[in-house]
C-alpha cells in the first residue's frame, strides 16, 4: 500500500467560523482567485470532483465525480504550516504557537546576537519582500541580520548570500532555535536568503525551516516504527524536525515537486509520501497574486494528469491543504479557513462524500487504520468509508 498525501500550501476554501478570531472574515482562497481569473481551468480536478465540493467558477460539479471529496476544519488554534501538518498527523494542539506583532524581546535578540556574532535590524512583523527592500542596502553595509515575523508564529532571519554564507545563516537558525523554548518557543525560525541589487533584490530557492520538534509520536513516527517507509517531498521534513522521515526530498518549487511525485509514482513503492508544494503560498499568497495563484493552480492540474493513471493496485492520492492565504484581501497573511480533501485510486469509492471532518487529524487517523498501526488520539477514521 502507498499513499500519496499532497498538500497544496495555502489553498484554503472558505473562512471557518472562528475565522473573525484571527481577522480573516470573508476569506476565500479558492473562490476569490476563481473570481479573479474570470474562472479556472482544472479539468482534471473538476473531474474528481472539485466543483462538487465547493462552488467555482471555470469549475462546474459533475455527475460523478471519480474521487472522495471531504470539507477538513482545522481543530487546533493559528492558521500556520506546522500546526497545519501536525494536526494532519495526529497532533492537534491545545493553545497556539506565540506570535508577537509588536517584535521580539530586546533581551532575547541581544542574547542571540551575542551567539551569532552580528548585530540585528527590523525585529518587527513584516511582509518579506517589502522588509529585505526597506533594510537590505543597510545589512549589505553593516552586516546585521534582518529579524521579522508575522502574523504566525515565526523567527525570520533574511540575508544577503553575498554577505552572508548560506552556512551561517543557517547556523544562527539553529542557534534561535535551540533559544526559541519554553514562552517563546515559536512553530519555526526560517532562513530568508536574497540576491540582487538594492531596488531589485530577490529572495531565492534556499529558505530553510527550522521547526519545533512534535512533542509526542505522529502517524510518521508509527509508521516508521512498523517498517514503512516515510518520504517527504519539500519543506514536511524540516516541519516535523526529521521526526518520522525515513527520506527526504528538498525541492526548490512547485515544478520541481511535482516532479518528484511523478517520478517516485512511476516506481514501486509502500507506506507514505508526504508533499509540500509550496509556491501557491509563498510566491502568490504572500505576495496578493491571484493570477500567479491561479497559474499555478492550472500548471498543478496537468501534473495531476500524468499523475493519476501512474496509481497502481491499492495506491491513494490524497490531496488537501493546510491553511488558507487569500490573495484578495488586504492581508498578505495566511487565512483561517476550512481546506478540501479529494481521495482518488484504483480502490477508492468514488463520489463518496465524506462531509465536513472535525479536524484534519481525520487524515491521520485513517492513515494508522490503512497500515494498522497505533492510532493517533485525536481524530476519526473514514476508511470504511473511503474503499470500494
Amino acid at each position: 500500500m502507498r499513499v500519496f498525501l499532497i498538500v497544496l500550501d495555502g489553498v484554503g476554501i472558505g473562512e471557518m467560523p472562528d475565522a473573525g478570531d484571527y481577522g480573516d472574515r470573508g476569506s476565500h482562497t479558492l473562490l476569490h482567485v476563481a473570481e479573479a481569473a474570470g474562472g479556472l481551468r482544472l479539468p482534471t480536478l473538476q473531474r474528481l470532483g472539485l466543483g462538487n465540493l465547493v462552488t467555482l467558477p471555470g469549475v462546474p460539479a459533475v455527475a460523478s465525480p471519480q474521487a472522495a471529496r471531504a470539507r477538513l476544519a482545522e481543530r487546533s488554534p493559528g492558521k500556520d504550516s506546522t500546526t497545519g501538518h501536525w494536526e494532519m498527523m495526529g497532533l492537534v494542539l491545545d493553545r497556539p504557537f506565540p506570535t508577537y506583532p509588536q517584535g521580539f524581546p530586546l533581551d532575547l535578540l541581544e542574547r542571540w546576537c551575542e551567539r551569532v556574532g552580528r548585530g540585528w535590524l527590523g525585529n518587527c512583523a513584516a511582509s518579506g519582500t517589502e522588509i529585505i527592500a526597506r533594510l537590505g542596502e543597510e545589512h549589505q553595509r553593516t552586516g546585521r541580520f534582518i529579524v521579522y515575523t508575522s502574523a504566525d508564529s515565526v523567527f525570520q532571519i533574511a540575508a544577503h548570500e553575498s554577505t552572508v554564507r548560506l552556512e551561517e545563516l543557517h547556523e544562527a537558525c539553529r542557534i534561535a532555535r535551540e533559544m526559541l523554548v519554553g514562552e517563546h518557543a515559536v512553530g519555526r525560525v526560517i532562513a530568508r536568503p536574497f540576491t540582487g541589487e538594492p531596488g531589485s533584490y530577490q529572495r531565492t530557492s534556499n529558505r530553510r525551516d527550522f521547526s519545533l520538534e512534535p512533542w509526542e509520536p505522529t502517524v510518521m513516527d508509527r509508521l516508521r516504527e512498523s517498517g514503512r517507509s516515510v518520504i517527504t517531498v519539500g519543506k514536511v521534513d524540516d516541519l516535523f524536525a526529521g521526526k518520522g522521515v525515513t527520506d527526504a526530498i528538498h525541492t526548490k518549487d512547485n515544478t520541481e515537486g511535482a516532479e518528484v511525485l511523478l517520478d517516485l509514482v512511476a516506481k514501486p513503492g509502500e507506506g507514505l509520501v508526504f508533499a509540500n508544494l509550496v509556491d501557491f503560498d509563498t510566491l502568490y499568497g504572500h505576495r496578493n497574486d491571484p493570477p500567479g495563484f491561479a497559474r499555478a493552480l492550472e500548471r498543478f492540474d496537468e501534473h495531476l494528469e500524468q499523475f493519476l493513471p501512474r496509481l497502481r493496485g491499492d495506491e491513494m492520492v490524497w490531496i488537501t491543504a493546510d491553511h488558507g492565504n487569500d490573495p484578495t484581501t488586504a492581508s498578505t497573511d495566511h487565512s483561517r479557513e476550512y481546506t478540501p480533501l479529494l481521495v482518488a485510486g484504483p480502490r477508492v469509492r468514488a463520489g463518496a462524500d465524506l462531509g465536513t471532518r472535525s479536524t484534519f487529524a481525520d487524515l491521520g487517523a485513517t492513515l494508522a487504520d490503512l497500515f494498522t498501526v497505533t492510532a493517533p488520539r485525536r481524530g476519526t477514521s473514514f476508511l470504511k468509508e473511503l474503499r470500494a
